[in-house]
C-alpha cells in the first residue's frame, strides 16, 4: 500500500486522466474502485459531504476532490526538471529556506514532514547514513542533503535574473535588527530589500519560548519572527532567504551587493547579521540544539524551574547566567576547562556564597549524552589531570564560551574591533559613509531580542539622515 490513493472508477473520464498524469510521472499510487468496494464509496461521500464525486485523491492523509494535472504536480513536485521532493520540518530553518527559495522560482515540491511520518524519518536517516539531516531533496529519486540556493539553481536549471532595481537601503540579515530597520524604513517610504543567507529569524528563531519581549508574557520564538517579517512585508519590504553575501562595493555613489547567485544595487546598506553562539564542537552537540542544550538563560531558563542544568564555561556571562539561573532552577553545575574562572573577581565571589551551584574546574566537555527517546540526559566530562571520564545527569545545558559576529565577509571593507565587532559611531554609522549596522553584530550590542529591535530603530535614522 502506497501513501497516495486514487478512488475512482474506470468509465470516468477524469479518473483516466488523473491514473495516467500519475503513471506518466511515475508515482506510485493505489487505485480503488468505488463501483466494486461499497466502504470506498462511503469514504468518498464522507470526504465530499455526501457527494460521490471522483476522482478522490488521497495523499499522505489529506483529500483532493478531482485536482487538475497542474494542482497534482503543485502537490506532488513535479516539474519539466524532474520530480522534487522536500524532506524537513516546520521549525528548520534551512528547510523553511528551501521552500521559500523554490516557491519563489516557481519550483513546485512535494513535502514531507518527517514529524508527523516515521517512514520519512526512517528514509532520511537511510540517505545519510544514520543521520537525521534536514532538508533532505530528492530531485528525481536523486538525494542531496541540505543543498544551498545555489546548488538548487543549477540542479533544476532555474534561470536567475539580474536584479537591476535600485533600493533605497539594502539590509543584510534577517533577524530582529534587520526586520526593525526594514519596518522604520519603509515607514519612511524608503524601499529596502532584505537578504538572508538561511532563514528570517536569526538566533531568536531558535529560541522556543521568549518571555522577555515587552507586549508578550510568552512568544515562541518562531511566532515572533514570524510577525516582524509579516510586518515588514505588509510594509513593502522585498525579502529574499538563502542569499549569501561575498561582496560589498561601492561605485559612483551606489552599493554593489554581489550574492552567489546575483548583484543587487543600493543607495545605503544596512549589516544585520548578528552573531553565532560559539560552540563547543563535541558530539551530539548539534542534534540536541534547543532540546536541552541552549545558549540564553534569559530566553530559555524558565523551562528548568526546578530542575538541575549544567552551565559550560567559566567568564562573565557563564557566572553571570549560571547564578541567574540558580535562582529557580534546583541545582547548577558549572564546568570549566580551566584551573580558575577568567570572570571577574566580583562574580567569583558572589558564586561562593550560593548553595546550589558546584563548580567543575579543568574539566573538558567530551560527549552530550541522549537517552534512549533520542533527549538531553547529561554531560560526559574528563579531568584534565587525571584524564579520567565521568558523566554529570541533568535536565539541561546552557553554553556560554562567546559569541563569533558574522562579520567574516566585512573584513577590509569596514573598521572592526579586535573579536570581529563591526565599530560604529552616532547613528550605527560604521567607517563607510552609507554603511551601518545594527544587532549583536555591532561592537557594545546586547544579546537580546528587545535591543536588536532598539538597534534597528537606531541604523534606520542613520538610513533616513544620510538619504536625505
Amino acid at each position: 500500500m502506497t501513501d497516495i490513493i486514487l478512488y475512482g472508477a474506470d468509465w470516468c473520464p477524469d479518473c483516466r486522466r488523473a491514473k495516467t498524469y500519475l503513471t506518466e510521472n511515475n508515482i506510485d499510487f493505489t487505485f480503488i474502485d468505488v463501483d466494486l468496494d461499497k466502504e470506498a464509496t462511503a469514504k468518498v461521500e464522507a470526504i465530499n459531504n455526501g457527494k460521490r464525486i471522483i476522482p478522490t485523491i488521497i495523499i499522505r492523509g489529506k483529500s483532493y476532490t478531482n485536482p487538475n494535472n497542474i494542482e497534482l504536480a503543485n502537490v506532488l513536485g513535479i516539474n519539466d526538471a524532474g520530480k522534487v521532493q522536500l524532506f524537513g520540518a516546520d521549525w528548520c530553518p534551512d528547510c523553511r529556506r528551501a521552500k521559500s527559495f523554490l516557491r519563489d522560482n516557481g519550483i513546485n515540491f512535494d513535502f514531507v514532514d518527517v514529524d508527523q511520518h516515521d517512514w520519512a524519518t526512517a528514509k532520511v536517516e537511510e540517505i545519510n547514513n544514520g543521520k537525521r539531516i534536514i532538508p533532505t531533496i530528492l530531485i528525481d529519486n536523486k538525494p542531496y542533503t541540505n543543498p544551498d540556493n545555489t546548488k538548487l539553481t543549477e540542479l533544476l536549471a532555474i534561470n536567475v535574473k539580474k536584479e537591476h532595481k535600485i533600493f533605497d537601503t539594502i539590509i543584510i540579515g534577517g533577524g530582529a535588527a534587520g526586520l526593525t530597520t526594514s519596518i522604520y524604513a519603509q515607514r519612511d517610504r524608503f524601499d529596502t530589500l532584505i537578504l538572508e543567507k538561511s532563514t528570517i529569524g536569526g538566533n531568536a528563531f531558535l529560541t522556543e519560548k521568549i518571555e522577555n519581549y515587552p507586549g508578550f508574557t510568552s512568544i515562541s520564538g518562531p511566532k515572533l519572527m514570524d510577525k516582524m517579517e509579516e510586518q515588514a512585508k505588509t510594509y513593502g519590504a522585498v525579502i529574499k532567504t538563502g542569499e549569501e553575501v561575498v561582496a560589498i562595493k561601492k561605485q559612483n555613489g551606489l552599493f554593489s551587493i554581489e550574492t552567489k547567485s546575483t548583484t543587487y544595487l543600493g543607495k545605503t546598506v544596512v549589516l544585520a547579521t548578528g552573531s553565532t553562539y560559539r560552540k563547543i564542537g563535541i558530539p551530539n552537540e548539534e542534534e540536541l540544539i534547543g532540546s536541552g542544550i541552549h545558549f540564553c538563560a534569559t530566553c530559555d531558563g524558565a523551562f528548568y524551574r526546578d530542575k538541575d542544568i549544567i552551565v559550560v564555561g567559566g567568564g562573565n556571562s557563564a557566572l553571570e547566567e549560571g547564578i541567574f539561573l540558580s535562582g529557580f532552577c534546583k541545582s547548577v553545575k558549572i564546568v570549566h576547562r580551566s584551573k580558575n574562572f577568567s570572570a571577574s573577581e566580583t562574580y567569583v565571589e558572589k558564586l561562593k556564597t550560593i548553595k546550589n551551584i558546584s563548580t567543575y574546574m579543568d574539566k573538558t566537555s567530551v560527549e552530550f549524552l541522549a537517552n534512549d527517546k533520542g533527549l538531553f540526559d547529561g554531560l560526559k566530562i574528563k579531568d584534565n589531570q587525571t584524564k579520567e571520564e565521568s558523566v554529570l545527569k541533568a535536565d539541561g545545558t546552557f553554553i556560554f564560551i562567546g559569541l563569533i559576529p558574522n562579520t567574516k565577509s566585512f573584513k577590509g571593507v569596514i573598521d572592526l574591533n579586535e573579536k570581529g565587532f563591526i565599530q560604529t559611531t552616532g547613528l550605527a554609522q560604521t567607517s563607510v559613509d552609507g554603511i551601518f549596522a545594527a544587532g549583536d553584530c555591532r561592537e557594545g550590542a546586547i544579546a537580546q531580542v528587545a535591543a536588536a529591535t532598539g538597534e534597528g530603530v537606531l541604523a534606520s535614522y542613520g538610513v533616513r539622515s544620510y538619504l536625505k
